[in-house]
C-alpha cells in the first residue's frame, strides 16, 4: 500500500476504506473484511453513526493498532472549542482506541465562524497526543486561508468530492499551494460515471471497469481515496487499482471530463443542522 507523508510527518496510506452510509449493523463486517485485503486507512465520522462498529472491527483485528490509519470527523453541531473537546471523546470512546491519526472538520459551517474555534479545540488535542494529525473537509481556499490566517496552523489533510465529473482542481491546487493532502470522497460520484464513452473505452484497454479507471485516475493525481462498498467482492476488488498505470494522455482526458458534476452539498451553501 502506497503512502503519503502529511505535513505533520507522519503517513497516510493513499487507499482507504470509508464507511459513509453504511449500515452499522453491516460495519463492523465490512470493516473486517477490508482489512483482511489489505486496507490499512479506515475513514469514519461521527454522523455516520457507525464509529462503535469501526471499533469493534479494529478490536477483532489481529492487527496492531499503530498498523491501522483511523480518520473521523467533528459534525456541525458540535462545532465549537468546548462542543468540540466533548465530541471528541465521545468519538473516542465509541472507536475505544487510544489515539486518533486524523480527525476532520466536517465542514465549514455556513455563515458560521465556528470552525476556527473547532480548530483551535483541535490543536490542543494534536498538542497533547491525542490527535496525531488534524485536517478539514470540504474547505475551499478561502476557507483554508481563514482558518491559517486566524490559527497559524495549516491543516494536514482536505478531504472534498472527487471523481471525474468533478476534479476540483482549483481547490486541489489550492491545497498544494499550502502543503496540504487531499483527500477525494465520492471517488466514483455515486455510480453515475457508469457507461461514459471515455471512461468506457479506457477502462476496455486495461481489461479493467470503469470503476477501477476512475479510482486509478484519482491515485495518479496523487490524491488519497476513499472506497466504500457493503459487497465483500466490490471491497476486495477496489484495492486492485493500486496497479493500474495509467499514461499522461488517460489522465489529461479523463481529468477534462469535468463538468462541476457535484454529488454532494456545496461547501459554500452547506449550513448547520
Amino acid at each position: 500500500m502506497e503512502t503519503l507523508t502529511l505535513n505533520s510527518g507522519h503517513e497516510i496510506p493513499q487507499l482507504g476504506f470509508g464507511v459513509f452510509e453504511i449500515p452499522p449493523e453491516e460495519t463492523a463486517e465490512c470493516v473486517t473484511v477490508a482489512l483482511e485485503a489489505g486496507y490499512r486507512h479506515i475513514d469514519t465520522a461521527k454522523i455516520y453513526n457507525n464509529e462503535a462498529e469501526v471499533g469493534q472491527a479494529l478490536a477483532a483485528s489481529a492487527l496492531p493498532r499503530e498498523d491501522v490509519f483511523v480518520t473521523t470527523k467533528v459534525w456541525n453541531s458540535d462545532q465549537g472549542y468546548d462542543q468540540t473537546l466533548r465530541a471528541f471523546e465521545t468519538s473516542m470512546g465509541k472507536l475505544d482506541i487510544d489515539y486518533l491519526d486524523l480527525y476532520l472538520i466536517h465542514w465549514p459551517v455556513a455563515g458560521s465562524d465556528s470552525y476556527v474555534d473547532t480548530w483551535k479545540a483541535m490543536r490542543k488535542l494534536n498538542e497533547e497526543g491525542r490527535i496525531r494529525s488534524i485536517g478539514v473537509s470540504n474547505f475551499q481556499r478561502p476557507h483554508l486561508e481563514h482558518l491559517i490566517d486566524e490559527t497559524g496552523i495549516v491543516p494536514a489533510a482536505n478531504q472534498i468530492e472527487i471523481h471525474p465529473y468533478l476534479a476540483q482542481s482549483v481547490v486541489r491546487q489550492a491545497d498544494i499551494d499550502l502543503g496540504i493532502v487531499t483527500e477525494a470522497w465520492s471517488p466514483l460520484a455515486q455510480g453515475t460515471l457508469e457507461g461514459d464513452p471515455l471512461l468506457e473505452e479506457i477502462a476496455g484497454k486495461h481489461g479493467r471497469s470503469v470503476a477501477e479507471i476512475a479510482l486509478a485516475w484519482n491515485l495518479a493525481l496523487g490524491n488519497v481515496v476513499l472506497t466504500r462498498s457493503t459487497k465483500a467482492e466490490r471491497i476486495r476488488s477496489n484495492i486492485d487499482v493500486l496497479d493500474i498505470e495509467l499514461d499522461d494522455d488517460e489522465i489529461t482526458r479523463i481529468t477534462q471530463l469535468d463538468r462541476d458534476g457535484r454529488v454532494g452539498p456545496h461547501p459554500d451553501t452547506f449550513g448547520r443542522k
